[in-house]
């Protein structure tokens, strides 16, 4: 009865489906200076804190030998691509860590757990030693820090970096990555209105 039913589908010839022409690329362009909207800084930030975001800590290793490590606190994280494994993450342009962090040429992404925000704290400041008295390993692929205790951590490479007004659009191909979801009880950490908060996952 099977060989039957093969033998028939074989027999039955379907007219190939005619090609579907793509549509044209949308022609892109900068915003003009004319036409931007003359926005308040101040109520542009007050608005887009309501968007809630993850906190991570971006890491790399000592450019050169003799050194510190390289690391500062950043929400601007996100996920890009799958194909190839792409993320991304937002730095100012004065930052005076991410000089350091482009000469690494690698990163590792550490998503910060709820019970974290003091870690967050300590790297978001300037010029202080930031690894003081933090422990961590090396991330298989880069050898950037990868701090104990977070949620999960994404070790990358530097794939490409764009302009995005006064900061840079930082992408990275993910080499290696780990997750940890008994790492914190209370889930990730997230920052809200400017103010840290937890999230409790069922």
């Amino acid at each position: 009865m099977a060989e039957a039913a093969v033998r028939y589908l074989r027999s039955v010839r379907t007219a190939a489906p005619e090609p579907v022409e793509a549509l044209p690329r949308p022609e892109l362009r900068c915003v003009g200076a004319d036409e931007r909207a003359p926005l308040d800084p101040r109520e542009f930030r007050r608005v887009l804190g309501n968007f809630a975001s993850g906190v991570a800590v971006v890491t790399a290793p000592p450019a050169t030998a003799g050194d510190p490590p390289a690391g500062f606190a950043c929400q601007s994280f996100t996920s890009l691509s799958l194909d190839p494994p792409l993320v991304a993450f937002m730095v100012g342009r004065t930052s005076t860590t991410w000089p350091r962090i482009a000469r690494a040429g690698v990163f590792c992404v550490n998503v910060l757990g709820a019970g974290q925000a003091e870690l967050c704290r300590s790297f978001a400041v300037s010029g202080a030693d930031k690894f003081a008295g933090v422990a961590y390993d090396a991330a298989p692929a880069s050898g950037s820090p990868r701090l104990t205790g977070t949620v999960a951590w994404i070790d990358c490479t530097i794939h490409a970096v764009h302009p995005g007004g006064d900061h840079l659009i930082v992408v990275g191909r993910v080499d290696a990555l780990g997750a940890d979801a008994d790492a914190d009880p209370d889930g990730p950490l997230l920052f809200h209105r400017g103010r840290f908060a937890g999230v409790t996952t069922p």
